[in-house]
């Protein structure tokens, strides 16, 4: 019966190893999120792609560096998504991005010079939701699309987590 209990346990273990608890998430981060899921649909500011994650950063009380506006954004600690663990609320930068992935028999391609995105649902290591606006999707409104690392075939891309303001 021992044998049994293990065996059971790693089951249930290897079924929800992904699983996030709500409690494990950052606190600035579920606030970010809280904005996101108000706005969706909706035009943050100016519409352009970062003023969606200063807005968010502001209503969470989080630090945004303004000084670098002209080069990268800095939206607070830098994220290795190889190492670290990534959530929702935590903020992409893209730099020169060219994707290339593919639906049914075709394969698509997109670019982002200079955009920056939200982390809304992490699906899991490498496969998120993305909030974002001033896309060719939804224009200068907050909407959702899928993002997968193993789609970037160039590029750069910094990933940051809130910090406190």
């Amino acid at each position: 019966m021992k044998n049994f209990s293990v065996v059971l346990l790693g089951f249930i273990l290897l079924i929800f190893g992904n699983f996030k608890s709500p409690d494990t998430i950052p606190p600035l981060n579920k606030e970010v999120v809280k904005y996101v899921k108000s706005v969706i649909g909706q035009q943050v500011d100016r519409g352009e792609c970062w003023d969606l994650a200063a807005a968010a950063l502001s209503y969470a009380g989080a630090y945004l560096d303004r000084s670098s506006q002209k080069t990268i954004y800095i939206f607070g600690k830098k994220l290795n998504p190889d190492k670290d663990e990534i959530f929702p609320g935590d903020i992409i930068q893209f730099e020169n991005i060219q994707l290339e992935y593919q639906k049914g028999n075709a394969i698509y391609t997109e670019s982002m010079a200079h955009h920056t995105s939200i982390i809304y649902e992490v699906l899991e290591k490498g496969h998120y939701k993305l909030a974002h606006q001033n896309t060719a999707y939804t224009g200068k409104k907050v909407g959702i699309s899928e993002f997968k690392l193993a789609n970037v075939k160039k590029g750069k891309m910094i990933f940051y987590r809130p910090v406190p303001n």
